[in-house]
C-alpha cells in the first residue's frame, strides 16, 4: 500500500486554510442564498479532491529480496503482446538479461507477464471492474500464447486498476531486475512514474517493437 510522506504544516497554516475556505461559503449563503452557497461550498470540495488525486508520491517502489541465481523480467502489458516480432523482442530482452548477469547457464530467464485491469472513470467510481478485468484476462492470455510461440516460458497475473499500484504491488513477490511496458500506458505517465520511484531500468516496448530507454 503506497502511503503520503507526512505533511508538516506551521501552527497558523491549518486555521488559514479553514478561514480560505469558509468565508467563500458562509458569504455566499449570505449574499446569493442557499443555491450561491451550495455552489461554492461544491467548488470548495471539487478543488479539495483535485489537490488530493494530483498528489504524489514520494517514496521509493520496495521490490523484494532478489534471487541470485536467475534473471527476472516483468512485462506490463498496457496491450496484449501479439505480434510475433513483440514476442520476439521480449524474449530476447529476456535472453540478453540472462546472459548480462551470468544466470543464462543456470536458470531459464523468469518472465512475469502483469496485466493491470485499466478501468473507466465512470466505471471505476461505480465499482464496477468485470469489464476491465475480462479485458485484462483477454490482454493477459493473448500475451501468454504470443511468448509461448516465441520459445518464451512465462506466467501471468492480472493487476490493479492503476498501473503504478499494480507494478509496485507484482515487484513485492517478483523482484525483476527489469521492466517492460507494452504498448500505450495513458501517455507514459505511468511509465514515467515508475522511472521516478523504481531503482531498476524500465523500457518501452511499443508496436513497433523498439525498446527505448531514457535518454542520460
Amino acid at each position: 500500500m503506497r502511503k503520503l510522506e507526512p505533511i508538516k504544516l506551521k501552527a497558523w497554516t491549518l486555521p488559514f486554510i479553514v478561514v480560505a475556505l469558509a468565508v467563500p461559503i458562509v458569504a455566499a449563503f449570505m449574499f446569493g442564498g442557499p443555491g450561491a452557497g451550495l455552489a461554492v461550498g461544491a467548488l470548495a470540495a471539487a478543488a479539495i479532491l483535485v489537490l488530493a488525486a494530483r498528489a504524489r508520491f514520494d517514496e521509493p517502489i520496495e521490490v523484494g529480496a532478489a534471487p541470485g541465481d536467475r534473471y527476472m523480467l516483468l512485462v506490463v502489458a498496457m496491450a496484449a503482446v501479439s505480434e510475433p516480432g513483440l514476442a520476439g523482442s521480449i524474449a530476447e530482452i529476456a535472453s540478453a538479461g540472462a546472459a548480462a548477469t551470468g544466470t543464462a547457464g543456470d536458470h531459464g530467464p523468469e518472465v512475469l507477464v502483469l496485466a493491470p485491469a485499466v478501468n473507466t472513470r465512470v466505471a471505476h467510481w461505480l465499482s464496477d471492474l468485470r469489464k476491465a478485468r475480462f479485458d485484462a484476462q483477454r490482454r493477459l492470455a493473448l500475451s501468454l500464447g504470443s511468448l509461448a510461440a516465441a520459445h518464451l516460458d512465462a506466467r501471468g497475473q492480472v493487476g490493479d486498476s492503476d498501473p503504478v499500484q499494480a507494478v509496485e504491488d507484482a515487484l513485492r513477490t517478483f523482484p525483476a531486475q527489469e521492466v517492460v511496458f507494452v504498448g500505450p500506458s495513458r501517455g507514459d505517465h505511468d511509465v514515467d512514474e515508475v522511472r521516478r520511484r523504481l531503482d531498476r531500468r524500465v523500457r518501452v516496448l511499443h508496436t513497433d517493437e523498439r525498446a527505448r530507454e531514457p535518454s542520460a
